[in-house]
């Protein structure tokens, strides 16, 4: 669905597929009543902040699944072998969320103990659940290994520890090894990971140095191979190059008497923040990624292998918007308006971390033009604290109901208590019924943890 409105354009560029969400600034559900009030998953914006506060994360499930279904009938349609999709918790790790992926089929990839136990107590199988990470404590990879879950192997350490865990356990932990295949992808610095340069994963040229130690190694079940070259891309061209690569280490492996059999190529396909954002539909990039590991398959007469991908944001990221209430404004003359919200930093951090760009309108003013280009700040002590740089809107005030889309990936999860701020609920909507998955943070919630040592006790 197109919706139009003066606060934003909301057309999908030409090579748009209508409903990829992840090309969408809204999510799909998204519609305006004729008085003029923001809705998603059939309910006012509006009255969800009034029910539930604000700042307020709002998920809409239908989205959600429309993003996960069409990573799998993308698949069906464009890869003849074994497939498994992956969702990569770390964009939002909750119960809710985790137990919506896994009913519609899809995997966990985690990378600590936390979302793995997030995911366990959804209802996730274990032998769907991926374990990343560069630096896996003793206790995280003993519960993995316990539970049965898969691990990624990061590094020559973890390699020995897996090993270790192995031989205390009896049993056959199943591993990948995770491989930084050398390839640049035009993004932010800090989410490029497939570059040689990174902290994750063993480089190309030692991989014949880890193929010798799977081999001295039976005690585990080698079973294939992971790489992951970075985030938010709009580029297909890397991960096509991705596909001849990974195959190459498949075939070494299989050379060596290692009969691997599977091959996580990560995630990393962008969503459409702004309206000059533009980036691929999901079935586009499965296109790509299925097409270049049939072809490389085929290149050496490899059988297929299973083939894995783990996306977080394009799954979820466009699913969800957060509402904040507008509070006070400064106006410099010939310079700048600000205009404040009820929130900011410890709830959205990419605008001051990756100086990210979002849309944004007034949830209960839609037929209102915009009048006026200001900044919009959040109430944090820092200048920085800046969620939306100059960005037309109608003529706010006190009380309204700002609301930012494309906030369901890597908002929540790296949200904060910073300035002693409790985190914000979090409700999931779908067909007109609002249901909180997240609750708020209370000043009690802040301080459960804190000890106050008897000899300060005044």
């Amino acid at each position: 669905m197109v919706l139009l409105h003066p606060q934003v354009t909301l057309i999908p560029s030409a090579s748009a597929d209508a409903e990829s969400p992840n090309q969408q600034i809204l999510p799909l559900t998204a519609d305006v009543t004729a008085s003029g009030s923001l809705m998603v998953g059939g309910c006012e914006v509006v009255e969800l902040v009034r029910q539930f506060g604000s700042p307020l994360y709002i998920l809409d499930e239908a989205t959600v699944r429309a993003a996960a279904r069409q990573y799998r009938q993308s698949f069906a349609q464009f890869y003849p072998g074994e497939v498994q999709v992956l969702y990569a918790s770390k964009a939002w790790s909750c119960l809710a969320v985790c137990a919506i992926a896994a009913s519609e089929g899809l995997g966990i990839d985690v990378v600590s103990g936390g979302e793995l136990q997030t995911a366990l107590q959804a209802g996730v199988p274990a032998a769907n659940i991926y374990f990343h990470g560069n630096n896996k404590s003793q206790g995280e990879l003993a519960l993995a290994v316990q539970q049965g879950c898969t691990l990624i192997a990061d590094n020559w350490l973890e390699l020995e520890q897996i090993a270790e865990q192995a031989g205390q356990n009896g049993q056959r932990p199943r591993v990948m090894i995770r491989i930084t295949p050398g390839i640049e992808c035009h993004t932010h610095e800090y989410i490029r990971t497939g570059h040689l340069d990174s902290k994750f994963g063993f480089d190309p040229d030692q991989l014949s140095d880890v193929l010798v130690f799977a081999q001295a190694h039976p005690e585990l079940d080698w079973i294939g191979f992971h790489a992951h070259i970075g985030s938010q891309i709009f580029e297909l061209k890397p991960h096509q190059d991705l596909t001849q690569v990974i195959v190459d280490w498949l075939v070494q492996a299989q050379q060596v008497g290692l009969p691997m059999q599977e091959l996580n190529v990560g995630g990393g396909l962008g969503i459409r923040y702004v309206e000059t954002d533009n980036p691929p539909s999901i079935a586009a990039w499965v296109k790509v990624i299925c097409e270049g590991i049939v072809n490389a398959c085929a290149a050496v007469n490899l059988p297929l292998p299973k083939l894995l991908c783990e996306p977080g944001r394009s799954l979820i990221g466009s699913a969800c918007v957060t509402a904040y209430r507008v509070g006070s404004r400064k106006h410099i003359p010939n310079l700048r308006t600000y205009v404040s919200v009820d929130g900011g930093m410890s709830d959205n951090p990419r605008p001051i971390t990756y100086q990210s760009q979002y849309s944004a309108v007034v949830a209960n003013r839609m037929h209102d033009p915009t009048q006026e280009i200001v900044t919009v700040a959040g109430k944090h002590c820092e200048s920085g604290d800046i969620l939306l740089k100059d960005i037309s809107l109608p003529q706010t005030q006190p009380g309204d109901i700002l609301t930012v889309f494309g906030t369901g990936a890597y908002n929540y999860s790296m949200a904060s208590n910073y300035n002693r701020l409790p985190r914000p609920a979090a409700v999931l909507v779908q067909d007109g019924h609002a249901e909180l998955m997240i609750e708020r943070e209370t000043y009690t919630d802040l301080l459960r943890q804190d000890r106050l040592p008897a000899r300060l006790v005044r």
